[in-house]
């Protein structure tokens, strides 16, 4: 028995324990379930001095603390997870002082901060009206007319950081039709909903299409806007400028942020080794990787690789994510540091995300610094480990670095066996990373011979992949009978999890994001009964051949996850030459881009299905609370558009003509549809809800939260929050609007 259990057995006297044993240990029985009881209500009183602070309270406990201050939430939290939109503890925790700083332009910024968790910048509109000042009170910086040559005020046209004239513009900030801004009492807040990420010292692309001395940004050679490490403001009662922002950095703000500045003072505040941007590189002739200086990097424009550069130059483009180096010196290696943007911790990313492994694993660290150098090598020394201790079946291959792993990976897996292949926390970090999370790219060829990455296992066997980012071609999963392999049904992979990881759509990516092959699948089963889980994901078309005679559906559920099949008119999942895939799916909170054929759906919840879906078995299952294309055969559906409003439609014009009927439910489907910022995997707003889309898709959830894959970053609600919190701490003369910049 557990000692800590036992412990108030120990305590009594020894002739009591005697009896107890004579009579088989009842007594030891019930106080074992005591000192259950016991423990539970110990580790609740040591909870309650935590409970006492809104840092370290638990969720039940910050709207009791709110209530304490008389903080008033907009909403109620009803479901999972709505507590943390709905009682920010930061917005708690500044309660007191806001109400201090009631009225100041300032604290709007603070509020879209701390209630929904947006950096924001302020602007008064009535600054930058143009009108005619007097001459006792000129204000020479406020409303001015436009310099056709200064290109870098001229970028900021319209934007958060206009510095121009305008004239009066009647309309509302807060109108529901038609928004205006340049007005007296108009305000605006403009909040910033793409969140940035890091990525340390990864290698660049080479181009070599365009010339030995192109690179890009991103590891998989496509175009990305480098977006700004976000520096705290000087004074909390200042206006955010772009360098405290994460904004997209301009070519003009890198090359001369201010009048009178320097390309080297310039640069110096986007490039750096705390700052957004860096380039390392390792010469030919020298020893070491080397920093490039700030004083030789020059901002350009790269759409055409054209720019002349003067010996030592490197020119940078920001905007496309694009490396020049001087043809007489280009680099052996080059690797960079930047930060991209996008909505949410899901595809393999440089975020901080829970890790889990069985108990007794062996971990195998690979990566730059390490003893072990590929992926191949760690499988290499597991088995080395079996042959020493062949109770060894699980291990964990964790990758220190972000570096690219060209490997061809045949995964033989026995029977009770575990692996693991994630991305780790660095080996080694380097100046200004504080987080120390890597993104690995496994770069496969699965445009050659072989299979680039196969997997096989046995009864009880079990394939983990974490944090990875796959390109180059698909993943392969072999059951008995595929390929030739004659073996038992039952005596197979058990399962397999892809959680945080993505799969490339398409395999590679163009400059422009498009997908170089479209109609290819990342994930492939043949005659595999394993169940298949991936959560916080993002990959292409998945494939299922299997047999339904000999065997059940294959289990395949997605969570927070999105399937692109590159074309909504293409298919995301599918069997074999287009049929059927002989699978059961469960699909919560995801994002399809395509058409899904599949023998049933058990669950489908707060997803968008962009294509049809084609269903055998129509009898098994729910869909509810989701976007379903017209067209569709699904199982019953509950609460899912454009099903709701073509009711709506029926019971209105119950007594009009089957045609104009039929019309008005073609616009209203028409009118919801979901509409996003991105279909291409790569772009900043990728798969990102746009701002005109309907109401019924953005808050159409089952918590009134948005449909798809972004559910959980509860948009609607902190929209709202915020909302009611510009609304209190705004003075009554002034009307506010929220405009979304990212």
């Amino acid at each position: 028995m557990n000692r800590e259990l036992d412990r108030l057995y120990e305590l009594l006297p020894l002739v009591h324990r005697m009896r107890d044993a004579a009579q088989g240990y009842p007594l030891k029985s019930l106080l074992v379930v005591i000192a259950e009881q016991v423990g539970v209500v110990e580790q609740d009183i040591a909870r309650l001095y935590d409970n006492w602070f809104i840092e370290t309270c638990d969720d039940w406990v910050a709207p009791y603390i709110g209530d304490l201050v008389g903080y008033r939430p907009v909403g109620e939290a009803r479901t999972r997870g709505l507590e943390k939109a709905v009682f920010p503890r930061r917005e708690i925790a500044n309660t007191l002082a806001a109400r201090r700083r009631k009225g100041t332009l300032a604290l709007l910024e603070q509020l879209a901060n701390d209630g929904a968790g947006w950096p924001a910048r302020a602007v008064e509109f009535y600054r930058l009206l143009g009108w005619t000042q007097h001459l006792d009170h000129r204000r020479p910086n406020r409303g001015r007319s436009a310099d056709l040559r200064d290109g870098s005020a001229l970028d900021l046209l319209g934007g958060p950081f206009d510095p121009f004239a305008h004239g009066v513009d009647v309309r509302r900030i807060a109108s529901t039709r038609s928004r205006g801004r340049y007005n007296i009492p108009e305000v605006g807040l403009f909040a910033w909903r793409l969140k940035t990420y890091p990525v340390t010292l990864a290698p660049a692309s080479r181009q070599h299409d365009d010339g030995r001395n192109c690179f890009t940004f991103s590891v998989l050679g496509n175009d990305t806007p480098l977006y700004n490490r976000a520096q705290p403001e000087a004074s909390p009662t200042g206006i955010a400028e772009e360098i405290n922002l994460p904004v997209p950095i301009r070519r003009r703000a890198l090359e001369y942020r201010q009048p009178g500045t320097t390309r080297a003072q310039a640069s110096a505040d986007y490039y750096g080794a705390l700052r957004s941007i860096l380039v390392t590189v390792e010469w030919h002739n020298k020893d070491g990787i080397v920093a490039i200086p700030a004083e030789q990097v020059v901002a350009a424009d790269l759409s055409k690789w054209n720019r002349q550069l003067e010996r030592g130059q490197v020119a940078v483009d920001p905007e496309l994510g694009r490396i020049l180096f001087e043809r007489r010196g280009v680099p052996k290696r080059v690797w960079v540091s930047y930060r991209y943007a996008f909505s949410a911790d899901i595809g393999g990313g440089e975020y901080r995300r829970p890790l889990s492994q069985p108990q007794g694993a062996l971990l195998f660290r690979v990566g730059h610094g390490e003893a072990l150098g590929s992926i191949t090598a760690a499988l290499l020394a597991w088995r080395a480990a079996q042959d020493q201790d062949p109770a060894a079946k699980a291990a964990v291959i964790e990758i220190g670095d972000s570096g690219i792993y060209s490997e061809q990976l045949a995964l033989e897996l026995g029977a009770g066996e575990s692996l693991q292949i994630r991305a780790g926390q660095r080996s080694q970090r380097p100046p200004g990373d504080s987080g120390g999370w890597t993104r690995p790219l496994l770069r496969l060829h699965g445009d050659e011979q072989g299979d680039p990455f196969s997997v096989r296992g046995r009864a009880g066997s079990r394939l983990v992949l974490d944090g990875l980012l796959v390109s180059g071609g698909g993943i392969k999963v072999y059951g008995p009978g595929a390929d030739g392999d004659a073996g038992d049904v039952a005596d197979q992979l058990c399962d397999i999890t892809i959680r945080h990881c993505t799969l490339v759509p398409g395999w590679r990516l163009g400059c422009d994001c498009a997908p170089c092959h479209e109609d290819e699948p990342s994930l492939e089963l043949f005659n595999c009964r394993a169940a298949v889980r991936i959560e916080h994901s993002i990959l292409g078309k998945i494939r299922v051949s299997a047999s339904e005679v000999e065997s059940d559906p294959v289990s395949i559920a997605l969570s927070d996850s999105i399937v692109d099949a590159t074309g909504v008119e293409l298919a995301a999942i599918e069997g074999a030459q287009g049929a059927l895939a002989f699978a059961e799916l469960t699909m919560r909170r995801c994002t399809v881009l395509g058409t899904i054929g599949a023998h049933a759906v058990a669950l489908a919840e707060n997803s968008i299905f962009m294509g049809t879906l084609q269903l055998a078995r129509r009898q098994l299952g729910c869909v509810r609370y989701c976007y379903v294309s017209p067209g569709s055969r699904t199982p019953r559906r509950y609460h899912c558009e454009p099903d709701l409003r073509w009711a709506a439609v029926d019971e209105a014009m119950l007594q009009v003509p089957a045609v104009e009927r039929d019309a008005e439910k073609q616009r209203e489907a028409g009118r919801v549809r979901p509409r996003f910022n991105s279909l291409r995997y790569g772009a900043p707003a990728y798969c990102q809800l746009a701002d005109d889309c309907a109401a019924e898709i953005g808050q159409g959830a089952d918590d009134e939260s948005e449909m798809g894959v972004f559910h959980d970053l509860f948009q609607p609600q902190r929209e709202a929050n915020l909302r009611g919190r510009l609304d209190e701490y705004t003075p009554a003369s002034l009307d506010v609007g929220i405009i979304f910049a990212s």
